[in-house]
């Protein structure tokens, strides 16, 4: 067992069952024993690989994109540039990069990064060297400015409940122990849930539904810095429109893994739900754009030319790699489809250039 596994059953035996969204809290954000608080989990060497460190072409596109957003909205002086779970921070370091050809927008931005890990700051610190930049451990302390933001791949690690019909009721998934003292989840005994009362019109029983309690404040907060200061946010992910189906999955070395095995360890992801990230969007006076695949959204923004500009005096093995990176970013059968992308933008423009506007 893990040291957090031990922690976690110690919690159980004295409490009850845990919460799914509880136990991926602690899996994930635990100070001591949590999986992003002790580790680099990116690139060959970790756990995953994300669109960032699979190409610099993801990075300078979705610059380009808040270049364009910038200049549509008069060009605001100074104003926020900021991603929440920024990684390494090598999708910002090539947003900054991408950014230099927007006249005076890298001398308007003011850098902050949403990031509560201190071995992920550290890398941050070192990829974003000869950048002025601040750390956040919430986006409620982000300045009142015009505001520019990156989302990707981090709601998809929010904390997530996950329900399973069960006749006109739910029964809830929960972390408990099997008699030998190994963590397994359960379910809870069925029972009415006013907040999937809506629900019961689109489901059978046995289907599973998960909430992110998390995800529309979030998307709120930011949607409402939107409205009042203007900006664009943009949200990459994987996951869908409308939850349906069990999504929760560990991995671990690049391959799926048993995700309580060893707690703490792994890396525990949901898909993203869309829909309710685009409703607290227009609650909170925003608009939300159309949800847009990744592979489509690329291509829109030229992803087809600056792969062929970045191709030449390649040969070999790195044409090969440079190639591949494109295929993986936007085939439908890789990154494609499966990976999703929202954009939050003020209600009264379009949004930002890839984007459609919503219904």
């Amino acid at each position: 067992m893990t040291p957090l596994a031990d922690l976690l059953a110690h919690r159980i035996e004295a409490g009850g069952p845990i919460t799914l969204a509880d136990y991926m809290a602690e899996c994930l954000l635990h100070p001591e024993h949590g999986y992003y608080s002790t580790r680099d989990p990116f690139g060959r060497g970790g756990d995953f690989t994300t669109a960032p460190e699979i190409s610099q072409m993801f990075g300078e596109l979705l610059g380009l994109c808040l270049g364009q957003a910038w200049l549509d909205q008069g060009a605001p002086s100074p104003f926020v540039l900021a991603e929440i779970g920024p990684g390494r921070g090598t999708l910002m370091a090539d947003v900054l990069r991408s950014l230099r050809a927007v006249p005076g927008m890298i001398a308007a931005a003011q850098v902050h990064l949403v990031e509560v890990s201190a071995t992920l700051r550290a890398r941050q610190r070192e990829t974003l060297a000869g950048h002025q930049v601040t750390w956040h451990d919430s986006i409620d302390t982000l300045p009142e400015a015009p505001l520019l933001l990156l989302a990707n791949e981090f709601f998809d690690a929010l904390p997530i409940r996950q329900f399973v019909r069960a006749g006109d009721g739910w029964s809830e998934r929960l972390v408990g122990l099997l008699p030998e003292g190994r963590l397994q989840a359960g379910l809870s005994a069925p029972a009415p849930m006013a907040a999937l009362a809506h629900r019961l019109a689109d489901t059978a029983t046995g289907d599973v539904v998960e909430i992110c309690p998390a995800a529309p404040a979030i998307a709120a907060t930011i949607a409402a810095r939107i409205a009042r200061h203007g900006g664009a946010a943009l949200v990459v992910d994987y996951g869908g429109w409308h939850s349906l189906g069990d999504t929760f999955q560990a991995v671990q070395g690049h391959a799926i893994a048993d995700p309580f095995a060893t707690p703490g360890e792994a890396d525990l992801t949901a898909h993203v739900d869309f829909e309710p990230l685009a409703a607290a969007a227009r609650s909170a006076g925003a608009a939300a754009s159309k949800l847009v695949p990744q592979g489509v959204l690329l291509e829109r923004l030229g992803i087809g030319a600056r792969t062929e500009r970045l191709a030449r005096g390649l040969s070999g093995a790195a044409l090969e790699s440079h190639l591949a990176a494109h295929r993986r970013l936007t085939h439908p059968g890789e990154m494609g489809r499966v990976f999703k992308a929202l954009a939050i933008h003020p209600q009264h423009l379009l949004p930002p250039p890839g984007f459609e506007p919503s219904a």
